[in-house]
C-alpha cells in the first residue's frame, strides 16, 4: 500500500471519531440506543495502523467490530483495505460491498449498505482520476445516498434524520477521497451537507426494547455451521468469520445461554454487552442541545457517560495496550490494570493534529459557542494546538480554550462545576469567569501505590522507583501547571487516608456545600468505603466516586487512588 493510501484510511478513521457524538445523536436506526458513533470510532480504530499487513490488519478489524454498524463496516474494510493503489478502488468496492451485504442476516436498505452502493456505482460508471473535483463528484453522489436513507426507513423518517451509520461512511470517505485528491482538513461542516436532517424530531418515541447488544469472538477447533445458526437465530445478527475466528454481532433477551451455547462450540475470546433498556432511557432523557457548550479533555477524570448525561464533549487521548490502540474513553478500566498487572505494555499517545483539528469542526458546527477546558500545557500540546487553529478558522471568537494547568480529577471536578454553572446560568461570558476561579481554586491529592510506573514512563528514575518500592514509600503528587507536584510522601495506606483527611479539613468546613471527586484505579472497593466516611464529614457536599483518568492510570498504575474537591 503506498503512503498516500495510508494517510487515507487514517484521515477517514480520525473524522468519524471526531464526529462521533454527532452520529450517537442521531441514532435511532435499528434501536434508538445512541451508540453508532462509538462503535464506529472504536471498530475503524485499527486503520490509525495503516500501512501494516492486510492478514494483521483485518483480523485487528474482526476483533474490534463494535455493534451492528461497526461489524458491517469491519466487514467491509476487512476487503477495501486490501488495494494496494487508487487504480484499484472499483474492484476492491466491488468485493467489500459484497462482502458487507453478506455479513448481515437481514439486510436493508437505507442504512451503510446503501452508501456502499453508492460508492460502487459511481466508481463503476467513472474511475477516481485522483484530482479534488473528481473526489468531490464522489462525495456528492454518496451524500445523495445518505439523505436518501431518511425515505427509505421509516423509523428514520419518523425521526426526521438519515441513518447514522450511512453518515458515518460519508465522513469517512470524504476524508479518505480528499485525501488523496490533496485536500487539506478544510471541508464543507457536515451540519451544512445535511442541515435539517440532523436532529431528532421532538415527536419521536423509541418502543419498548428490553435485552442486550452483544458482541464476541469465538474461537473455534473448525468451521462450524452450528455457530452460524445460533447467532442467526437472535436479532440483528452480523456473523464475521477469519480462518478459525468467527467475530458475532446480534440482540438477545438472553446474554448467558447464547454465551453458554458459543462456549460450548469454542474458546469464548472476547465478549462485549450492552443493556439495550438503560441505553435506550440514558438516549431518549438525553439533555437537550444548547448553543453554548462544554469541551474538554478525557485526561480529567470523566468519562463517556459523564459527558451524554450532562451534555459536553470528550477529546480522547489514545491508550495503547499490547496490540490494542483506542481512544482511552472506550477501554474499561479493569482492562487496563488487569494488562499492567500481568506485565502488559502499556502506553499513550496524543491524537493527531489533524484529529483534534476535526474536533474542534465538529463541535463549531453543532453550537454557537464553545468553552474548551484543556489540559495542562505541560502534559500535552493540546492547548497550543486549538489556539493555533482558533487563530485560522475562529474569525467570529466563538472558541474560548482555557488552559486549566490541570489533568485527573482536578480538571474532572473543574469541568462537572463549571457544566452545572453553565446549565443553570445559560450565560457563557458568566461560565468563563466562573470556570476561571474554579481552576484557581480546585485542589487534588493523588497517591500512587508504586513508583515503579512512573519510572517506566520515563517520569521517574529506575533507581528512584526501585528504593522508593523497596523502603514502602508512597508519594503523593498533584497536577499543577509546572507538572506533576509532589506534595508529600507516606509509608501505607492509613496514612494516605489520613493525608487526605487533612487536606479537606484544610479546605472546607462541615457544612460548606463543596464537589469532592473520589478517584479510583483497580481498588473501587476501598474508595467507595472511604465515600462512606468522607460523606460523614461533609454531609453539604455532593461526593461522586469516579474512575481515575485512564490516560493517568496508565502512568501511575493499578492501586492509584485521589481526591479532588471544591469549596462552592
Amino acid at each position: 500500500m503506498d503512503d498516500l493510501l495510508q494517510k487515507a484510511f487514517v484521515a477517514g478513521g480520525e473524522r468519524v471519531a471526531a464526529w462521533a457524538d454527532l452520529l450517537d445523536a442521531i441514532n435511532v436506526y435499528p434501536v434508538a440506543d445512541g451508540d453508532t458513533g462509538r462503535n464506529l470510532a472504536v471498530s475503524l480504530s485499527p486503520l490509525r495502523l495503516a500501512g501494516e499487513s492486510a492478514d494483521r490488519l483485518v483480523r485487528r478489524l474482526l476483533v474490534a467490530a463494535r455493534g451492528n454498524s461497526g461489524n458491517i463496516a469491519s466487514q467491509f474494510f476487512s476487503a477495501f483495505y486490501t488495494l494496494a493503489a487508487p487504480s484499484e478502488l472499483a474492484p476492491a468496492v466491488r468485493e467489500a460491498n459484497a462482502r458487507a451485504w453478506k455479513a448481515v442476516s437481514r439486510p436493508k436498505p437505507g442504512t451503510m449498505l446503501s452508501v456502499f452502493d453508492a460508492l460502487e456505482e459511481t466508481l463503476g460508471r467513472q474511475e477516481f482520476g485522483g484530482d479534488e473535483e473528481d473526489a468531490g463528484r464522489i462525495i456528492a453522489h454518496l451524500g445523495e445516498a445518505v439523505r436518501e436513507t431518511k425515505e427509505l426507513l421509516p423509523k428514520l423518517s419518523q425521526a426526521g434524520v438519515v441513518d447514522a451509520g450511512a453518515l458515518g461512511m460519508y465522513i469517512f470517505f470524504e476524508g479518505f477521497f480528499y485525501t488523496l485528491a490533496g485536500r487539506s482538513d478544510s471541508y464543507r461542516p457536515v451540519t451544512d451537507v445535511f442541515a435539517g436532517s440532523l436532529k431528532i424530531s421532538s415527536s419521536f418515541r423509541e418502543t419498548a426494547e428490553s435485552g442486550y447488544c452483544v458482541d464476541f469472538v469465538v474461537k473455534a477447533d473448525a468451521p462450524s455451521e452450528d455457530l452460524a445458526k445460533v447467532a442467526g437465530a437472535e436479532e440483528s445478527a452480523v456473523i464475521l468469520r477469519d480462518g478459525d475466528l468467527y467475530k458475532i454481532h446480534l440482540h438477545t433477551d438472553d446474554r448467558e445461554k447464547v454465551r453458554s451455547q458459543m462456549g460450548a462450540l469454542g474458546s469464548v475470546m472476547t465478549w462485549e454487552d450492552d443493556n439495550l433498556a438503560l441505553q435506550i432511557r440514558d438516549f431518549m432523557n438525553a439533555p437537550a442541545e444548547s448553543n453554548l457548550h462544554l469541551m474538554t479533555d478525557a485526561a480529567g477524570s470523566v468519562t463517556r457517560d459523564d459527558a451524554r448525561k450532562y451534555g459536553f464533549t470528550l477529546l480522547a487521548s489514545y491508550l495503547n495496550v499490547g496490540d490494542q490502540s483506542l481512544p482511552e474513553t472506550y477501554f474499561h478500566p479493569a482492562e487496563l490494570y488487569r494488562a499492567m498487572n500481568d506485565g502488559v505494555k502499556v502506553s499513550t499517545s496524543q491524537a493527531s493534529v489533524f484529529e483534534r483539528h476535526q474536533f474542534y469542526a465538529s463541535v463549531l458546527a453543532r453550537f454557537e459557542k464553545v468553552l474548551y477546558l484543556c489540559v495542562g500545557s505541560v502534559f500535552t500540546g493540546n492547548y497550543a494546538v486549538a489556539m493555533e487553529w482558533k487563530r485560522e478558522h475562529d474569525p467570529e471568537n466563538r472558541l474560548t480554550a482555557l488552559d486549566t494547568g490541570a489533568a485527573s480529577g482536578r480538571l474532572g471536578v473543574i469541568t462537572l462545576a463549571t457544566q452545572r454553572h453553565l446549565l443553570q446560568t445559560r450565560d457563557m461570558d458568566k461560565t468563563i469567569a466562573f470556570a476561571r476561579e474554579a481552576v484557581a481554586r480546585c485542589e487534588e491529592y493523588v497517591f500512587l501505590e508504586k513508583l515503579q510506573y512512573l519510572a517506566a514512563g520515563g517520569r521517574l528514575s529506575k533507581t528512584s522507583a526501585f528504593f522508593g518500592d523497596m523502603l514502602k514509600m508512597k508519594p503523593v503528587i498533584s497536577p499543577q501547571p509546572e507538572g506533576a507536584k509532589k506534595m508529600g510522601v507516606v509509608r501505607n495506606r492509613k496514612e494516605q487516608i489520613s493525608m487526605a483527611q487533612d487536606k479537606l479539613a484544610a479546605a472546607l468546613g462541615r457544612d460548606d456545600s463543596a464537589l469532592i471527586m473520589l478517584e479510583y484505579s483497580d481498588n473501587s472497593d476501598m474508595v467507595a468505603e472511604l465515600r462512606e466516611t468522607i460523606g460523614r464529614l461533609y454531609p453539604q457536599a455532593d461526593i461522586i466516586l469516579q474512575p481515575l483518568s485512564l490516560t493517568s492510570g496508565a502512568h501511575m498504575g493499578p492501586g492509584t487512588w485521589g481526591v479532588a474537591f471544591l469549596k462552592l
